[in-house]
């Protein structure tokens, strides 16, 4: 009895998977038969394309499978980001993004994709820690709480940098300025270099720069770092302590690197891909290699992305509002 049984259930069982399932269970067993694409929405050599290029290498190694690494720049990110929406959802085309993906909606005012509904995320696969930093020369405070004082006792007068208006170390500093009633004055530069350069030469009073940049600076006696923004001290400065450990968990943000694919790509290959990427983020050459670059090999998988990627798109969007930041 127990054998006819189990096959009336089997049959039974296979009569209700739809065909869409039944071929994407087939192709997940012989996936991937060709070349895999991860198309960077940004210029090569920025953090994005190292950790495409360093996974890829990977992948390609574990899978047997060509990996190309395609940049395209362009619209703030914009452009390879629709790009990856026009792809087949069928695991050989995936987005490396991060952080900026949760600032489009705010920023850009007609967006021809959804930055949740058309991707499915699949993993988080490393971070990047901001430090609030100071020139002490020309703001010569020790700590959040005296910065803080200081700002509350020249409203209007001391003013802090950011690599471009929109840029999450923009919104950073907005939410930090709106949590704790702070007024200051954004100086916007078109990118990191203008932006370090005058902060040395104390043009500009305080900042967030990302840990890896600020640390040489800081040794050197140019610079002071007063916290992280991360949840977490970062192990490249672990003396330095975090905003959340102050007393500040609500001003928490991070620079994250992750994959994306195109909307409902089939849960075998997903899972395929989440597992995979969580294995090479766990190997010492591939930690190694990031914590060179300023990152830290961290992963999230693909539920938990899509819930840091909601929670964060509205954060920022709610920052940006309040800030009068319109989109464009």
């Amino acid at each position: 009895m127990r054998g006819p049984f189990c096959w009336r259930r089997m049959l039974a069982l296979a009569a209700l998977l739809s065909p869409l399932l039944l071929s994407s269970l087939a192709a997940a067993q012989t996936y991937p038969t060709r070349r895999i694409t991860l198309i960077v929405p940004y210029t090569p050599g920025s953090g994005f394309d190292i950790v495409a290029r360093t996974f890829g290498q990977k992948l390609a190694e574990r899978w047997g499978q060509p990996v190309l690494v395609d940049n395209k720049p362009g619209a703030s990110g914009t452009l390879g980001t629709e790009a990856a929406t026009n792809a087949a959802p069928d695991g050989y085309t995936l987005l490396v993004s991060g952080a900026p993906h949760t600032l489009y909606p705010s920023l850009v005012k007609t967006l021809r994709f959804d930055t949740v509904a058309s991707f499915t995320p699949v993993a988080v696969v490393a971070t990047g820690s901001v430090a609030l930093t100071v020139n002490p020369a020309v703001l010569p405070v020790n700590s959040v709480a005296e910065l803080i004082a200081a700002v509350k006792a020249r409203p209007g007068k001391l003013n802090y940098s950011s690599p471009g208006s929109g840029t999450l170390q923009h919104l950073g500093m907005e939410l930090f300025k709106q949590q704790l009633g702070l007024d200051a004055l954004h100086v916007p530069y078109r990118g990191a270099s203008g932006a370090l350069t005058d902060f040395l030469t104390g043009q500009v009073h305080f900042t967030y720069l990302p840990v890896n940049t600020a640390l040489p600076q800081v040794q050197s006696g140019k610079l002071r770092m007063l916290a992280v923004a991360s949840s977490k001290r970062s192990p490249m400065a672990p003396d330095v302590p975090s905003l959340s450990e102050l007393g500040y968990p609500s001003l928490d943000f991070d620079l994250w690197f992750g994959f994306l694919a195109p909307a409902n790509l089939p849960s075998p290959i997903l899972h395929m891909w989440e597992q995979e990427l969580a294995a090479i983020g766990a190997l010492p050459d591939v930690k190694d290699s990031l914590q060179k670059q300023g990152l830290t090999a961290a992963y999230l998988g693909s539920d938990a992305m899509s819930a840091m990627i909601k929670f964060e798109t509205a954060r920022w969007h709610a920052v940006a509002e309040r800030a009068g930041i319109k989109p464009e």
